[in-house]
């Protein structure tokens, strides 16, 4: 399964950004992680390392390991129009992200569980595979029998409207994925192009 289990304000402080939770320590402390501290002299990062760091921040931010990585970069690639956009729009697409975006769960591990513990149907059936690609038009339900239970509902949050890409129906506990997202549209701070360097290289 692919998870961090480690602290999750340590990954914050390495990219400076909350990607993992709200960030509220990093206020407190924004440096990067290290015994030395604020004290220790850094170099600049060369272009490697800042096109590692971006590919380390996606995989962090949509929780996924690197072989299932670059198997979506390389589908990504494969597909017609900018190799970069298609990265972000497979990984948007990917089943655990919609539960997520829906307002479901409040975090994508959240999200995560309650496809893995098969609380998540699509299109009718059940679905307890995290990374499952949907496509347009796919409905994404909380199971019959679960909506009543309010272990799942009282987190629920509802979806943000500015997701435009999903639609919720919130008598029905159910969302439609309507289309792929644009670029523009999605909010995470993202270089996708330095990750399309870094494996092109």
């Amino acid at each position: 399964m692919a998870r961090y289990t480690g602290p999750k304000t340590r990954i914050c402080r390495i990219f400076g950004e909350p990607i993992l939770g709200n960030g509220k320590y990093l206020s407190k402390n924004s440096n990067p992680p290290g015994q030395h501290g604020p004290s220790k002299k850094r170099k600049a990062p060369g272009e490697y390392a800042l096109q590692l760091k971006e590919k380390q921040k996606a995989k962090y931010t949509y929780g996924v390991l690197e072989k299932q990585f670059r198997k979506t970069f390389e589908e990504a690639a494969r597909l017609k129009g900018v190799t970069g956009e298609n990265l972000i729009k497979l990984l948007e697409s990917r089943l655990d992200n919609a539960v997520y975006r829906l307002g479901l769960s409040p975090s994508r591990p959240g999200a995560r569980q309650l496809v893995s513990h098969k609380h998540i149907t699509v299109n009718g059936a059940v679905v307890n595979i995290p990374s499952f690609q949907l496509q347009p038009g796919d409905i994404i339900s909380v199971k019959e029998k679960d909506k009543g239970n309010t272990a799942i509902t009282s987190v629920f949050r509802g979806k943000n409207a500015k997701f435009s890409w999903l639609d919720w129906n919130e008598s029905e506990m159910s969302g439609t994925f309507v289309a792929y997202p644009e670029r523009e549209s999605v909010p995470e701070n993202i270089k996708e192009q330095l990750i399309v360097e870094l494996y092109s290289k």
